[in-house]
């Protein structure tokens, strides 16, 4: 293979992924003057970001006076259970707020108060109404606007690319090896810095809200490149995804239903919730103490229904309902709006969910409950990055979004992702265009490199005969489902490690038949190779965590560790390109922020904590 034939493009800076996060880091290298590339998996427009549709999370005030940046702060450590990086998630509580007004000033469009203002909404977790949303298409409104503003900076895009390998000068970023995925033809891109923007690896699992795109493909190039990944363990289960029919199963039901009014019940239409409220969240939620001891109680009327639990506490509980025989017939639980509002309001409010129970399930939600259940929506954990520049342990290689590590940690609140994506995309934007800046000469592409690259992409075409690699993704998802899902164990994370040892030899020898071109069964096996990383990865770091903490649930190690919570679980790939698992001490953190995550609500909106910067 004659590497000078091969089609070349040169930029200053590379984002790998077309989502929110992509979007916004492409926008911010574009004004720091660099020559800018994204690539895109699918078309643009097709992210994962326009399935996030309750809003993002922001400490903008409009509707709640009170709330404000440390709240916010606090909200995500205490649902992150203190496992968050706390740089990330301080920089997120106070950034979020320029980062949506700035999407306003490029065009988006959000729902008003009556005042005038952006309206916030409720959600999972959070104290006060704090989503800006645009009904129930907030992520789809957010692409639109990046989008528009984007398509006028000069940034260059390159749609259905997928990226296979990066290619690297003395350690340092050089280019990425990638192909197109209509043609099967190879590209190698030259350039200065790399942004990973590519999600999570949901198409591990076979019920997940993910589409097919989620392979893990920026975890498993990260990994290949020498970065390192973290707190893999925590994979989050989204409580309400669809569950009938089953060609829709686990394709998202927004927790906005749930902001907007609607609560969960079982077969015998009890509103089970009240069951499931942890008797330490009441307390530190509830205004009163008689507001925690109905809630309790099972008193209706709380400021905060118990509905809007952190994630892992309703997910969990509806699994639970399930167990104990009392799930809905297919398989979940109900999930009552119309009970609750009337139609006028549902269609305004929740229009994309009406259309797609109306068009998929054939259910009018303004009459009738809809059936959820649990879905993997998102990964917590991914690629280790440091706080302000998000640069990975490769020099020239950065990451932002759901594929970087740190700013949820052990769970993430619900509208978190979306305001998570503006944020970090811009400092990822930041970060790169300050490497390049300080760099020297010029990183170089290795001939034999890349070579070797488009070679071992080449290898499943090439063979005689091998396994097909869709009834390996069957046997992944198999594996993943039944053994590393939503309450987990030893016994079956042991079980899991070995049987993904057992597919992994098979995963070597896979056959695609056909040329490159226009071939879905090479781009399956090509993926297989991204999801048995993050697989292992994820199972790995489950087994090393003895204990149950945010999304991760042990049921042989119940409850939160202390000795677990200053530690975090790190991979990394060995000399002998077997992957190495290392328990890693996290840093203390700040004083100041220490006492804002750890204060009492009173104290904290009373000013009494911390100093207001």
């Amino acid at each position: 293979m004659d590497v000078n034939e091969i089609q070349t493009i040169e930029h200053d800076v590379l984002i790998v992924g077309a989502g929110g996060a992509g979007l916004r880091a492409a926008i911010e290298c574009s004004a720091q003057g660099l020559s800018t590339g994204v690539i895109s998996k699918s078309l643009l427009g097709k992210a994962h970001t326009v399935m996030a549709e309750g809003g993002m999370a922001a400490a903008m005030g409009n509707v709640s006076p009170r709330d404000n940046w440390k709240v916010h702060f606090r909200d995500t450590m205490r649902g992150g259970k203190f496992q968050n990086v706390w740089r990330m998630a301080e920089l997120h509580a106070k950034q979020a707020p320029d980062r949506v007004r700035e999407l306003e000033e490029w065009g988006a469009v959000f729902d008003r108060t009556k005042s005038g203002l952006i309206n916030q909404r409720n959600f999972g977790g959070h104290r006060y109404p704090r989503l800006a949303h645009v009904g129930d298409r907030t992520g789809l409104e957010l692409i639109r606007s990046l989008q528009d503003h984007g398509v006028h900076q000069g940034i260059d895009f390159h749609m259905e690319c997928t990226g296979l390998e990066i290619l690297k000068d003395a350690g340092r970023v050089a280019g990425l090896a990638a192909y197109w995925r209509d043609t099967g033809r190879f590209v190698l891109f030259k350039t200065k810095a790399i942004v990973l923007a590519t999600g999570g690896g949901g198409r591990c699992w076979r019920v997940t809200s993910n589409s097919w795109e989620y392979t893990g493909d920026g975890l498993a190039i990260a990994y290949n490149a020498g970065a390192t990944l973290m707190d893999l363990e925590f994979t989050q289960f989204h409580p309400t995804g669809m569950v009938w029919p089953p060609s829709v199963r686990g394709i998202l039901v927004t927790e906005g239903v749930r902001g907007d009014g609607g609560i969960l019940k079982n077969t015998k239409g009890d509103r089970f919730m009240f069951d499931y409220v942890p008797e330490r969240f009441a307390a530190e939620t509830a205004d009163t103490e008689k507001e925690a001891n109905d809630w309790l109680a099972g008193v209706e009327g709380a400021r905060r229904p118990p509905e809007l639990l952190t994630r892992d506490v309703v997910a969990r509980a509806i699994t639970a309902e399930l167990k104990a025989g009392r799930g809905s017939p297919h398989g979940g639980a109900f999930l009552d709006i119309a009970s609750r509002r009337d139609a006028d309001f549902i269609k305004r409010k929740l229009p994309s969910m009406y259309h797609q129970f109306k068009e998929l399930a054939e259910v009018d939600i303004t009459k009738d409950p809809m059936e959820v259940g649990p879905t993997l929506h998102y990964f917590m954990g991914g690629i280790k990055v440091e706080a302000d520049s998000q640069m990975t342990s490769v020099p020239g290689l950065f990451a932002c979004g759901e594929c970087s590590a740190g700013m949820h940690g052990a769970n993430r609140l619900g509208g978190n992702s979306l305001s998570d994506l503006i944020v970090f995309g811009r400092l990822s934007g930041l970060g790169a265009a300050q490497y390049i800046r300080g760099l020297g000469n010029t990183p170089q592409v290795d001939g034999e490199q890349t070579r070797m690259a488009f070679r071992k992409a080449t290898a499943p075409l090439n063979r005689e005969d091998g396994h097909n690699p869709y009834v390996l993704h069957d046997e992944l998802q198999d594996i993943m489902g039944a053994k590393v899902g939503i309450v987990r164990n030893e016994q079956d994370l042991t079980s899991a490690l070995d049987d993904l040892a057992s597919l992994k030899r098979k995963v070597k020898t896979v056959k695609a038949h056909g040329a490159s071109q226009y071939n879905p069964g090479w781009h399956e096996a090509l993926s297989m190779d991204s999801m048995m990383i993050t697989a292992e990865a994820v199972t790995k770091c489950a087994l090393s965590r003895q204990e149950s903490r945010g999304a991760h649930t042990r049921v042989d190690y119940e409850g939160e560790r202390e000795d677990w919570l200053p530690y975090k679980n790190e991979i990394t790939r060995g000399a002998d390109g077997e992957m190495v698992l290392t328990k890693v001490k996290r840093p203390e953190p700040p004083k100041l922020l220490k006492d804002i995550a750890y204060s009492n609500i009173d104290d904290l909106e009373a000013g009494k904590v911390g100093a207001d910067n």
